[in-house]
């Protein structure tokens, strides 16, 4: 080797065994799928932002004369992308955004369409108080109104969270509703 000069050829020649363990790790990887229910979630739950964002969104549509909706209420604080009635989020989140029936900080809570509510309903998590207690942050619960940190609490017979009354009066847990289950965020 001459002086001052440095030989690279080793280093240029890649370590074929790696490469070909990147690859394999990488085929595996996108061919996973991910569990509909995650063992830990955590992303941090609701992005103060995107919730103050959601809140003036409503009150400036109120102040124009406009309708205040839980779905795009929803769809602002939570940032889950979908699209259409209440009652369909469900269905629509599988495959696209982790289900289950825990509820999470900022996951949003899906209603199941009743004969007095046939668009369903959704609400975000906004706190949680017990396993069997959580306080929801929606829109249009009471007629055009955004409703912060309502008490929700868990009815069902197995405490899956199948079955739920909410706090509509201080004091007051209204009728009982059936609940699909959560849809997590999956961040950013």
């Amino acid at each position: 080797m001459n002086e001052g000069h440095m030989s690279v050829t080793r280093a240029a020649l890649p370590n074929r065994g790696l490469m070909a363990l990147c690859a394999t790790l990488l085929l595996t990887a996108a061919c996973a799928k991910a569990p509909d229910i995650p063992q830990t979630y955590d992303f941090g739950g609701i992005d103060p932002q995107r919730h103050f964002m959601a809140v003036q969104t409503a009150k400036d549509m109120r102040a124009k004369g406009q309708r205040v909706w839980c779905v795009p209420f929803a769809r602002n604080v939570s940032g889950i992308q979908i699209r259409g009635n209440a009652e369909t989020w469900w269905g629509k989140a599988k495959g696209l955004y982790p289900r289950g029936d825990d509820p999470v900080v900022g996951a949003v809570m899906a209603f199941s369409a009743t004969r007095s509510m046939p668009m369903g309903h959704i609400a975000v998590v906004s706190d949680i108080v017990s396993p069997r207690e959580i306080r929801v942050d929606h829109a249009n619960w009471k007629r055009n109104e955004v409703s912060l940190k309502m008490a929700v609490i868990d009815v069902s017979d197995d405490n899956d969270w199948s079955a739920v009354r909410l706090e509509s009066q201080p004091g007051a847990f209204g009728s009982t509703y059936p609940i699909n289950g959560f849809i997590y965020p999956t961040g950013g």
